[in-house]
């Protein structure tokens, strides 16, 4: 994507922001009813609530209102949208469309959040295998859909072309290479460390790094967890290699963007950084698909949202009108990356030659074809952020050996699920 192209749009959602605030502010954030002339207002929830967030929503919405004459949606940012849903659902003031965290959707859904659109989907012949399968996966439950994946997002590998022409390396594909390119890369000046080769800040990208050793985060029928096991110690033990060869340091950069600032040579990241690394002077970066592991195997993981009607909506019918605009015509989401840097999660859409002419999109969408979410049974985002994060981190400070970090969050992950089943 162009320079320039990105500065334009900014400049058109400021400028749809400019013209929605006070519409936004006005909203009647209960939803249903009829809106101004012989359009039927639709409430639309998101926890995007910054100014620049607040804006995309806004447009897309507008691009919808502009296109019929049914409907007028109206984005109303909440933080916390998930629990505020709860809350309004007891006041019977609920929204009409949600943008929704997909992996929310196995613990909401039991809380009698959301609306089953199995009904919808049938009625109007929506082909639901026009969307990633992991997307539209998160969003089912007992075999229910509760709602249509709308964009996605994976971790790619980020790298500065620069640094690595003057090293005279190429992006690395598989465990060996990028342990390889990060010593080469590496600066020390004094025995500091100036420059990483390589990032292991965030613990979180673990089930990433597994799927490259060719394990997996639970067992077969989700009841424990599988991460315990020699693909596990293999990933922590590859960890261990990349700091004891000196790429990495923790809490190197701790605090600002080390890679814009030429300070990091290689790391994993999102798509929603290249806005603000197409706008630092002078980076020259590259981004290539997550390397594979030594027995070849390829592993990312896949976030996103998706949008949802939430029990008690008063316009269901507004409401569908809207998620099958965004999410079925290729076109509109296309349009929505173009105003917010977000992959469609509409496989059509995300091949559009926008994403796949790209030298920096390409990647994620490459990535896309093996990514997988997070398991959906109830309880394990919390395996994840009470057990196995905090051994992880134990790990890293040289508290715990592998085999212990994995042992000691496996007793506690597992006891974690099974309270939950």
């Amino acid at each position: 994507m162009k320079k320039s192209a990105r500065l334009l749009s900014i400049g058109a959602i400021a400028a749809v922001a400019m013209l929605g605030l006070g519409s936004c502010a006005a909203a009647d954030a209960s939803g249903g009813g009829e809106g101004g002339g012989d359009h039927q207002k639709v409430t639309f929830w998101g926890a995007w609530t910054d100014a620049a967030q607040v804006a995309q929503l806004e447009a897309q919405a507008a691009a919808f209102n502009d296109s019929q004459t049914q409907y007028d949606v109206t984005y109303v940012p909440q933080a916390l949208v998930e629990q505020k849903l709860l809350t309004a659902m007891v006041s019977g003031e609920v929204p009409d469309v949600v943008l929704w965290d997909r992996f929310a959707t196995s613990l909401y859904v039991p809380k009698g959040a959301l609306v089953s659109i199995d009904d919808k989907v049938k009625e109007d012949s929506v082909d639901t295998n026009q969307f990633y399968e992991q997307a539209l996966g998160e969003l089912k439950v007992d075999d229910k859909l509760y709602g249509l994946p709308l964009l996605v997002d994976n971790r790619s590998l980020f790298y500065n072309k620069t640094v690595f022409d003057e090293a005279g390396v190429k992006p690395p594909t598989n465990w060996d290479e990028l342990k390889s390119v990060a010593e080469q890369v590496t600066l020390r000046e004094g025995g500091k460390l100036t420059r990483a080769g390589f990032s292991l800040d965030d613990l979180g990208l673990f089930s990433g790094w597994l799927g490259q050793a060719g394990g997996t985060m639970l067992n077969a029928d989700s009841t424990k967890t599988a991460f315990n096991s020699p693909e596990g110690v293999e990933v922590l033990n590859f960890w261990s290699s990349l700091v004891d060869a000196g790429v990495y340091q923790q809490g190197f950069g701790k605090g600002v963007n080390a890679f814009a600032q030429g300070n990091l040579a290689m790391g994993y990241d999102g798509p929603w950084a290249l806005a603000d690394l197409d706008k630092v002077d002078g980076l020259e970066y590259g981004v290539t698909a997550p390397v594979a592991g030594p027995g070849g195997d390829q592993g990312a993981g896949m976030g996103g949202f998706g949008l949802v009607i939430p029990k008690g909506a008063k316009n269901e019918d507004g409401a569908w009108a809207f998620m099958k605009w965004w999410t079925t015509q290729p076109e509109n989401g296309v349009d929505f990356a173009k105003i917010s840097g977000w992959i469609p999660a509409n496989i059509e859409a995300a091949h559009d030659p926008y994403f796949l002419e790209n030298e920096h999109y390409s990647a994620f969408i490459e990535a896309l074809d093996f990514a997988k979410v997070r398991p959906t049974v109830t309880g394990y985002s919390d395996v994840e952020a009470k057990a196995l994060i905090p051994a992880l981190e134990s790990f890293m400070s040289g508290e715990l050996s592998a085999e212990q970090a994995l042992k000691q969050a496996q007793e506690q992950g597992d006891q974690i699920l099974a309270e939950n089943r």
